[in-house]
């Protein structure tokens, strides 16, 4: 007797400040990647499906993005940067100055 199936993983890329599509508030959103691996004898041997998602901690939407769009986000959230939101410009700081002072 052969003993095959499948099992879920879901791991948290990233926490970006996002306007909700589905509420309208700018809220955080977490970056989530889920892939689903074949067992067998209850062991995962490959992933055969991966998808992407965001979820407002707001009102707990959920929207499917693609890997594109996932890695996008990744990197801006990596970088420093404002989520999806295009962000505001970052002030450069002067050598010597603290970075509280103007």
């Amino acid at each position: 007797m052969i003993i095959f199936g499948t099992k879920g993983y879901i791991y948290q890329l990233a926490i970006l400040t996002l306007v909700c599509g589905h509420c309208g508030n700018p809220s955080a959103h977490t970056l989530r990647k889920r892939v689903t691996k074949f067992t067998l004898f209850f062991v995962p041997l490959f992933p055969f499906s991966t998808k992407y998602s965001t979820q407002c901690t707001f009102c707990g939407a959920e929207q499917q993005i693609s890997s594109e769009q996932a890695q996008q986000l990744q990197a801006q959230s990596a970088g420093g940067g404002q989520g999806a939101q295009g962000g505001q410009p970052q002030q450069t700081q002067q050598p010597g100055q603290h970075p509280y002072q103007r």
